[in-house]
């Protein structure tokens, strides 16, 4: 069950916010876990004790790392065990197959029996639950949090519905206060109601209507595509991995809103960026946050001379990668990604960087990304490699297909041009501007409000309606967190 489908808008979603509503403050955590639990099963099934097996997991090592700090320990020992716990839970279920696909035929080549293994299901949401479970071990061992000894707040912190299969990943020390204790605020349900209508239509009226497009020319021979539909591919699939990401997190975060949490903000713009630095301080922030306070610190960040430092940066964005997935495409992309950082690390190129002038330094941002974007969206290593160089080959012949023009319509044009202007900060200056204008002690400062209401009404209203009709009369609506 995943948020752009009719069964959770019109069916799920209204029943546990009316249940939730009239529960009383003791039963509201109760009503969201069974809500998260079933919301869970319905796609994943049996699984859903899988996640319950490392809820219970958590709670006990939690509770031990406690038990040893207030004794006067370190409390490394079960610290130990139990992130060895989650990442052997993670490694099973989301590597195993990639492990042994790659293992298998070097061991043909010594002439050894090959493993024999069934395929291996890889739950929905896994990377998520089970990276916030290792900051929740983590910040009890740093004193940073107390160990929860209420089982009911523990599982719900880990399987919270809103941010369980697309995140963004929620730390214990910043939520658990609002477990313990939240009130239900009018303007929080709406302000919570608007941004999942926002977060809605930038998945289904962005991101799908580009995705269709990008799935197609990514699915075409990438030696027979000429450079104009090579890159239309490659702009189309990087801007519907952004809406579709960013769409997720703004409707995690209403739907956080309506049931009195406060989720931190996720993306900040990121294609406004001038280096792949601050590229990275505005994509998937509680990722990469993730990944710089429990990886790269630990590992001794940039304190310990530049060659550490470097070697640091490549090790974090290479596990980077294969958290995304179990694909060599996804390590290449971390890799890829690493090593431009350690090159705007260096005193020379930085300096080189920082003199150009500012839209140059975008421009370098936005084709380090697109070129990374390839990488990541193709089948295989050498698939991103043809589809790269076809980028460039400005002599291939153009590849005709006659499906293609069914995709490159009115529709996908309008997407298009929204996407780009939504993916700068053009439209956060506009709402600053109205903001400050609705804000000065004018006397057509009501009018103005009134005006800006109704316009807010009628966009939000007519990007629901149109998002809603778009759901039930389509059939793609593709789920990209499936391989996380």
């Amino acid at each position: 069950m995943v948020f752009s489908t009719s069964i959770f808008l019109f069916i799920f979603l209204p029943v546990v916010l009316a249940v939730y509503m009239v529960a009383g403050p003791r039963l509201r955590n109760i009503t969201l876990l069974v809500s998260s639990l079933f919301f869970y099963a319905w796609g994943e099934h049996i699984f859903v004790f899988l996640m319950l097996g490392s809820i219970v997991i958590n709670w006990l090592f939690g509770l031990l790392i406690g038990v040893f700090r207030n004794n006067g320990n370190s409390g490394r020992l079960p610290l130990f065990f139990g992130v060895g716990a989650n990442l052997g839970l993670l490694g099973l279920f989301k590597y195993a197959n990639f492990f042994i696909a790659n293992l298998n035929p070097l061991l043909l080549k010594f002439q050894l029996a090959p493993i024999e293994l069934e395929e291996v299901h890889l739950p929905i949401g896994i990377s998520f639950f089970t990276f916030q479970a290792i900051s929740y071990l983590v910040d009890v061992y740093r004193l940073e949090a107390k160990p929860q000894k209420n089982l009911i707040q523990m599982a719900l912190y880990i399987s919270l519905f809103p941010q369980l299969i697309a995140g963004p990943i929620i730390r214990y020390k910043d939520i658990a206060g609002q477990i313990a204790n939240r009130a239900i605020k009018l303007d929080h349900l709406v302000n919570g109601i608007q941004r999942f209508i926002i977060g809605l239509g930038k998945k289904v009226l962005l991101a799908n209507v580009l995705g269709r497009t990008a799935d197609h020319i990514f699915s075409l021979p990438a030696d027979a595509l000429s450079a104009d539909l090579a890159w239309l591919g490659a702009v189309s699939y990087m801007l519907q991995i952004y809406f579709d990401f960013s769409g997720y997190s703004d409707m995690a975060i209403g739907l956080g809103l309506m049931f009195g949490f406060r989720f931190a903000e996720n993306f900040n713009l990121p294609y406004s960026a001038v280096s792949i630095r601050e590229f990275w301080q505005r994509w998937h922030i509680s990722l990469s946050t993730w990944f710089r306070d429990y990886l790269y610190i630990p590992l001794g960040g940039s304190k310990r001379g530049a060659l550490t430092t470097y070697r640091n940066l490549v090790i974090v964005f290479l596990l980077c990668g294969l958290w995304h997935g179990a694909s060599w495409t996804f390590i290449a992309w971390g890799l890829y990604h690493g090593v431009f950082l350690v090159l705007e690390r260096n005193f020379f190129i930085s300096l080189v960087l920082g003199r150009l002038p500012r839209p140059l330094q975008h421009l370098y941002v936005l084709t380090v990304v697109l070129c990374g974007w390839v990488l990541f969206r193709a089948e295989s290593l050498p698939h991103a490699g043809n589809f790269l160089l076809a980028m460039i080959t400005f002599t291939t012949p153009a590849y005709f297909d006659s499906q293609l023009y069914m995709f490159l319509n009115n529709e996908f044009y309008l997407a298009l041009t929204i996407a780009i202007v939504a993916s700068t900060p053009v439209l956060s200056k506009l709402r600053h501007m109205l903001t400050q204008l609705e804000n000065e002690p004018q006397t057509g400062t009501t009018i103005i409000r009134s005006i800006s209401s109704v316009c807010t009404a009628g966009f939000l209203s007519c990007t629901f309606l149109y998002a809603i009709a778009s759901i039930i009369g389509g059939d793609y609506n593709p789920f990209l967190y499936f391989r996380f």
